[in-house]
């Protein structure tokens, strides 16, 4: 079934006359559009790629089964709206602003509004083989960036030069950009989740930890690493066994049916047995696919089954203020019997010689 018929399926199924979808994510999951303007209508009869003069071209060329209506955006999405003669509309509630909601009520006043409640994000939780592939390519343009920074890196650097190279590598490699902006947290800033490259200088014996991922024909990677510039201490081993730990076992449980609540349970146990539970933080994942942050969730919030398609990243850490923290994280395929790692990166510990 294609992606217009779902979307009609939903017309059918809750009485409206068409949906308007104009986050950029949802938009090219419908319509293949890849440009920076536009708007997709889709109803019982039509779906209509509305856009500017400077994207007609490319909408032509990339909106296969839709008719292409130039208009001024965002004003003319009104007037193609009232000329449609739609009275029910579903539209984006995580997305529609405010001030959009009281222009379009102002200019619409006959179209009753209804939310999705999220239908394209949940249809894009479970990917297509053609998606998975894009991913599968940019998990492997991630290990190679990873392997090509072990060998680069070195004592004196500061982190944002080592974001800066593994961005450069993965563009060489064929991303079109960076799934996030690069985490290189060295040392005591290692402690934080989300430390984001800084002019800190990367000293011998620093915990480094490495969060990444790379953008391959509009799909995401992610992956962490965490590893030591030098010898790791017997306390820095602790930690490092016990987050990977809990990543491995938790890995294990990921199986068609399994929830992301459960995963979370799994790790949460075993760090929180270790001691360290009051310094895991954040949830074990999160759904990833043309957004590195997508459904399902992988954590307490996640109560829906998986099911074979989704990508799900699994990852777990540590955080100890003042001192460093270590997160380890793979890209997974939910299966139809399992799970399939896309990180291919080692997750034993590594311990830089920078002598050499």
């Amino acid at each position: 079934m294609t992606r217009i018929n779902q979307v009609r399926n939903l017309l059918q199924e809750r009485n409206l006359d068409g949906i308007l979808l104009y986050k950029p994510e949802n938009r090219r999951y419908i319509s293949n559009f890849t440009g920076s303007a536009g708007y997709v209508i889709i109803t019982k009869d039509r779906a209509i790629f509305v856009t500017d003069f400077r994207y007609t071209e490319q909408a032509t060329a990339q909106c296969q089964g839709f008719e292409i209506i130039e208009n001024s955006i965002p004003n003319g999405i009104t007037d193609v709206l009232n000329d449609l003669g739609i009275n029910k509309l579903g539209v984006e509630e995580d997305y529609v602003t405010y001030g959009q909601y009281q222009d379009f009520s102002k200019k619409l006043p006959n179209v009753e509004f209804v939310s999705l409640e999220g239908f394209i994000t949940k249809m894009r939780s479970v990917k297509t083989q053609e998606e998975l592939s894009y991913i599968a390519k940019a998990a492997e343009i991630t290990d190679e960036a990873f392997q090509h920074i072990l060998k680069y890196i070195k004592p004196g650097m500061r982190e944002l030069d080592v974001a800066l190279e593994l961005e450069f590598f993965m563009k060489k490699k064929g991303a079109s950009g960076l799934s996030f902006e690069s985490i290189v947290a060295s040392g005591k800033r290692s402690s934080l989740p989300h430390g984001k490259a800084s002019d800190k200088v990367i000293d011998k014996d620093d915990m480094i930890t490495l969060d990444f991922g790379c953008i391959y024909n509009g799909y995401c990677s992610d992956m962490t690493r965490s590893f030591f510039m030098g010898k790791a201490t017997d306390k820095q081993k602790e930690i490092y066994n016990t987050v990977l730990e809990a990543q491995e076992t938790s890995l294990k449980a990921v199986k068609p049916g399994v929830k992301g609540i459960e995963l979370d349970k799994i790790a949460r146990d075993i760090i929180t047995e270790k001691g360290y539970g009051q310094n895991f933080g954040h949830g074990l994942g999160h759904g990833v696919g043309i957004e590195v942050h997508e459904l399902p969730h992988v954590n307490v919030r996640g109560t829906v089954p998986m099911e074979p398609g989704m990508v799900i990243t699994i990852e777990p850490g540590v955080y100890i203020p003042d001192f460093g923290g270590v997160r380890i994280e793979d890209l997974v395929i939910v299966t139809e019997d399992g799970y399939q790692v896309l990180s291919k990166s080692t997750k034993e510990l590594i311990e830089l010689n920078y002598n050499n």
